[in-house]
């Protein structure tokens, strides 16, 4: 028989903990459901400087503090992968690789994944060179040669951490100008160990067979090709919405992003969707949060209406 609560969350990253904080203040009995470790991609960041209260703070840090709060009003961590969610009304059934869960509300934080490029030796030498996550991986590369792929700002955030462990940090963006903020843009070209490659797109990684030695390069402009040698090959040019598991509910638009009103209300009554997963304009943490905050309190409306 499937386990019933009042909300299901899934995803624990900022968005999807907030949201279980506020349902289960409301006194409603809430599983969040998560594949991993809460927090989510903070887990990943080094450094947060933008949340308010914190002048700095490590990600993992923020992470415990936030899944504490999370849990103080009773919310359960469950730890799984929904592969479905099924609409049944005022019932809604989500079906995890382990059991079945029913609920009155959903609300969905997945999130989102890295973008990759999909070119050769990317796959190929993946944990051999090539890294999406320069908090997971840079101690590997201590006083060495790599790269970083992208302009927004996760490219340029984590290029200035890897600044601090490598040799040198080359930045390779399709554009001639970087998309991350000012404030991450000024320090990092006023960074002796980052140097800049403009108007060029990595058409492969490569490698002796065993490890990444480098990325041979095009310039879009030009059409001129150039081999960077490089240990290492961190990739930030994008995002994924994780949302394969809900297609069959028709919440997304083309791209796969969940679309909702600002109430985070999707077209299917009693299901919700916060936080990067969301078809929006500014993906951090604080706007995950307001998107949890906001819908945990329309749960607690929907129940109540629904009594």
């Amino acid at each position: 028989m499937a386990k019933s609560y009042d909300v299901v969350v899934i995803g624990a990253g900022p968005g999807g903990m907030t949201a279980a904080l506020y349902a289960s203040r409301a006194n409603y009995s809430v599983a969040m459901i998560d594949r991993g470790i809460y927090g989510g991609q903070m887990n990943n960041t080094a450094e947060i400087e933008n949340y308010p209260g914190f002048k700095s703070i490590l990600g993992p840090d923020l992470a415990k503090a936030m899944y504490n709060s999370s849990t103080n009003f009773g919310a359960e961590y469950v730890y799984g992968s929904v592969e479905a969610i099924e609409d049944l009304g005022d019932t809604k059934l989500v079906k995890t690789d382990s059991e079945e869960i029913t609920a009155k509300v959903v609300i969905i934080a997945t999130g989102s994944e890295y973008k990759k490029l999909g070119i050769p030796g990317e796959e190929e030498y993946g944990g051999r060179g090539v890294s999406y996550c320069a908090v997971c991986d840079g101690a590997f590369f201590k006083n060495k040669d790599v790269v970083v792929i992208g302009g927004g700002d996760s490219a340029i955030e984590e290029g200035i951490y890897l600044s601090q462990i490598t040799n040198s940090v080359t930045v390779i963006h399709r554009r001639d100008q970087l998309r991350a903020q000012k404030v991450s843009q000024d320090r990092a070209f006023a960074n002796d160990k980052m140097n800049f490659v403009w108007n060029s797109n990595v058409v492969e990684v490569l490698g002796d067979e065993n490890k990444v030695t480098g990325v041979r390069v095009v310039n879009n402009q030009t059409n001129t090709e150039k081999i960077i040698d490089a240990s290492g090959v961190f990739i930030y040019v994008g995002l994924l919405p994780m949302t394969k598991s809900f297609e069959n509910l028709g919440i997304t638009d083309k791209d796969g992003w969940i679309v909702t009103d600002d109430h985070m209300a999707t077209s299917i009554p009693g299901i919700y969707a916060i936080g990067d997963v969301r078809k929006k304009d500014l993906r951090q943490i604080t706007t995950a949060i307001g998107d949890g905050g906001l819908a945990g309190q329309e749960a607690f409306k929907y129940i109540e209406a629904h009594k």
